[in-house]
């Protein structure tokens, strides 16, 4: 048995938890804040399997497989094989489709062209006009604000994992035997390997560990709207991610954007229409982003109008009022060919982050290779 310190609460952090709970091992898990308050908690919850690369998609679809497998564990996640629908309304949107649809892995994404009324079958919200859609039948969500929770205290329940909120580790020492690290109030916390897992925070003890990181923070907006009253049964993506998701770059994609620009604000904010349904009736919808630092410390009330306005035309009918909005930062590798960002700097210390936009998608087949690599 392994004594195993995760550092960071968000979804790399606790997958690395869960991972090597899993293995027999014993997990001390620290989080500098009294709950992950990052990308984990801000994000969809969309388990997206559709748009990820060719070269993604192994790893993708293991990481679909470890989320179904969590949610039977812990059905408090809220995990749902809802699938989702890319509603596209011109001729040169649904050549990026077709293109899609005629690869090779296009079953593996479970991948279907639907006409209006097919989509309206899966989704009877969209009372909108448009040409057709593609449906993914992989394409999953949990519930982002109460997965991490729920985790935990499943975790807790085998006696051999500790969770530690508010407890910022500041320092890291690796001998022969151990790895201790120190947090700020001069605590010392002993175990055989650390993992630490940052998220957007890659300063201090990340970056005198392991270096320069190759890793960018990305800024999106997003929002939450009321309760819409009726059930809204698959995710859902308007064409404008088709220029952003690298599962649909080709030849047909290059002519969409040449021929048929984004929307000004769209083009300015680099957005797409996401929406997923809460729990709880509400909509989730996003996001933007941006890559240049300094970040604002304002929300843009531009891209929440355009968000709205394409929604409501894809719902036919106004949409529930936005009832919170928020920003949120996360950590993305720079290195495209890579998922994420690793660097060891001793067998017993180790350190994941930047996935991106991936990191819920991911996260569990990321804290499995790590586990896997470590030999744990």
């Amino acid at each position: 048995m392994t004594h195993v310190l995760v550092v960071g609460g968000g979804i790399l952090g606790t997958m690395h938890a869960w991972h090597a709970i899993a293995r027999g091992h014993t997990v001390v898990q620290f989080e500098r804040e009294q709950q992950a308050r990052g990308a984990t908690v801000r994000n969809f919850g969309l388990v997206w399997v559709s748009g990820r690369s060719a070269a993604e998609l192994p790893a993708t679809l293991r990481s679909r497989e470890l989320w179904e497998g969590i949610g039977t564990d812990v059905p408090g996640i809220g995990f749902r094989a809802c699938g989702s629908l890319t509603v596209v309304r011109t001729e040169a949107e649904l050549a990026v489709v077709k293109e899609a649809l005629a690869r090779s892995d296009a079953a593996q994404r479970g991948f279907a062209l639907l006409d209006p009324a097919a989509a309206r079958a899966r989704n009877p919200q969209l009372r909108g006009e448009f040409l057709a859609a593609l449906w993914c039948s992989r394409d999953a969500a949990v519930e982002s604000r109460v997965a991490l929770p729920m985790i935990r205290a499943h975790l807790a329940g085998t006696g051999r994992y500790t969770f530690r909120p508010g407890c910022h580790v500041v320092d890291a020492a690796v001998t022969a035997e151990r790895v201790e690290l120190v947090d700020d109030g001069g605590g010392r916390h002993a175990g055989d390997v650390a993992i630490l897992c940052p998220g957007a925070t890659l300063h201090g003890l990340t970056q005198r560990v392991a270096g320069p990181l190759p890793v960018r923070p990305v800024r999106l907006q997003m929002a939450e709207t009321a309760p819409l009253g009726e059930a809204f049964p698959t995710a859902l993506a308007d064409a404008d991610s088709l220029r952003y998701y690298p599962a649909f770059a080709g030849p047909a994609l290059e002519r969409l954007r040449a021929e048929e620009p984004q929307a000004p604000v769209a083009a300015e904010h680099r957005m797409q229409l996401l929406c997923v349904q809460r729990l709880d009736g509400g909509l989730t919808i996003g996001d933007t982003h941006a890559y240049d630092e300094p970040f604002g410390f304002m929300v843009d009330e531009a891209p929440y109008g355009h968000l709205t306005g394409v929604l409501e035309g894809l719902l036919g009918r106004p949409a529930p009022p936005v009832r919170r909005r928020w920003a949120g930062v996360y950590a993305e590798t720079t290195d495209k060919t890579q998922l994420v960002h690793r660097a060891a700097p001793d067998p017993r210390l180790h350190v994941v982050t930047g996935p991106g936009g991936r990191g819920m998608t991911l996260g569990p087949v990321l804290g499995e290779q790590t586990m896997d690599g470590i030999g744990l």
